[in-house]
């Protein structure tokens, strides 16, 4: 008598009379060669995000948030965008500045809705650029380059007296002699920043030209905010049209041409130099960044809206290997143990040759204005509509 061996579909079938539901589907996993831990319950958190939503949509933090259970799916809109708009039915939101985050803040406390914030880490308001015209800048006086960060440095201060002078002057590129460094523009020399109604970083820039043009201090009454706010309108809104994401601009092919300055933040262009190093071996030494002397810094604030938002939160701010991975997409991540940002960062770099920038105790720290000045000078520049919650 002949015996045929059972093939691979019979066998499942049969142990799918003669087993429990559960064992079927360990010994179905077996037999496609993976087997997996008990199933873990996975929850989509509703989340609407700004430009650091590039955290949450690198693969690797995608596959550590699985791993803990959660799944993240992000609307995208601007800072203000987010605090302008409805956000019922959503777990976080993710402003990329204290501005935006305290509007929701502010106007879920008046509901009696309060909610919890996390800060999981720090990427300071950069100017970028390239070499030639970081250069044309240093032929002037306006910057410097930074000493002891190691190798070819990849960044400046920027004196932003200075360089705002030379805006507001009328002073083009040609006339700074940028020709100088093989470079042909007679475009005005100014830095571009995304749309100002839309985004943290433009209405931070906003802020930082005000402190400086205000002699280093933020106005105090609202007349005061909305003369200054007229006063440099010039100063930020002469830079052609607008668009949502710099970075991306400044990072592309067409970018010396297209933006010669933008405004970013420090992570966006120091997870540009990892992932260059890692496929050249060296770092991209034609993009440079302009660090400014009056310095200011911004801390995104995942807000929580829900318990599930607020188990997100927890988990981004104390896991230490998303810990790691923010710290090689560039961000400055916060010591657990305190309020400070770590100074691993400066090692990562360095393993890697990319040098670090250095900050300067000698720099002025910028204020911004209190959040309804802000506001309204954020209204009066960008022509944009009043935020809610602002008054």
């Amino acid at each position: 008598m002949t015996v045929t061996r059972p093939t691979r579909g019979r066998l499942r079938r049969a142990l799918a009379v003669a087993l429990p539901l559960p064992v079927v589907g360990l010994v179905l996993l077996m037999a496609s060669g993976h087997l997996l831990l008990p199933l873990q319950k996975v929850v989509t958190i509703e989340a609407k995000m700004a430009s650091k939503r590039d955290f949450f949509e690198d693969p690797e933090v995608e596959r550590l948030l699985l791993k803990h259970g959660f799944r993240v799916r992000i609307t995208r809109m601007g800072s203000r965008e987010i605090a302008n708009q409805d956000i019922k039915g959503y777990d976080v939101v993710f402003p990329s500045g204290q501005p935006a985050a305290d509007l929701i803040t502010r106007e879920r406390a008046a509901a009696d809705r309060p909610v919890t914030t996390y800060r999981p880490f720090v990427s300071p308001i950069v100017l970028a650029t390239y070499r030639e015209y970081a250069e044309a800048l240093r032929g002037n006086g306006v910057a410097r380059l930074q000493r002891g960060s190691g190798g070819q440095s990849l960044y400046y201060t920027l004196d932003m007296e200075k360089f705002l002078a030379l805006t507001r002057g009328g002073k083009t590129w040609d006339g700074i002699g940028i020709a100088r460094y093989g470079v042909d523009n007679g475009n005005k020399v100014l830095a571009q920043s995304s749309d100002i109604c839309e985004s943290n970083s433009g209405g931070t820039y906003l802020g930082l030209v005000a402190f400086v043009e205000h002699e280093n201090d933020a106005p105090d009454t609202l007349p005061e905010a909305e003369r200054l706010a007229r006063d440099i309108k010039p100063l930020l809104v002469e830079q052609g049209l607008p668009s949502a994401e710099k970075a991306e601009t400044y990072l592309s092919a067409d970018g010396k041409g297209i933006s010669p300055i933008a405004v970013i933040y420090e992570h966006q262009f120091l997870a540009h130099q990892i992932a260059y190093e890692a496929e050249h071996g060296t770092p991209d030494s034609e993009r440079v960044l302009l660090y400014p002397s009056t310095r200011i810094d911004t801390e995104p604030q995942l807000v929580a809206l829900t318990r599930d938002g607020d188990r997100l939160g927890e988990l981004i701010t104390s896991d230490l290997e998303l810990q790691h991975r923010a710290m090689e997409l560039g961000f400055r991540v916060r010591d657990t143990r305190s309020d400070a940002t770590s100074v691993q960062l400066k090692e990562f770099l360095g393993e890697r040759d990319i040098p670090a920038p250095v900050t300067s105790a000698d720099d002025t720290k910028a204020v911004l204005p209190r959040l309804p000045l802000l506001e309204r000078m954020i209204q009066i520049v960008g022509d944009c509509p009043p935020a809610e919650g602002a008054e």
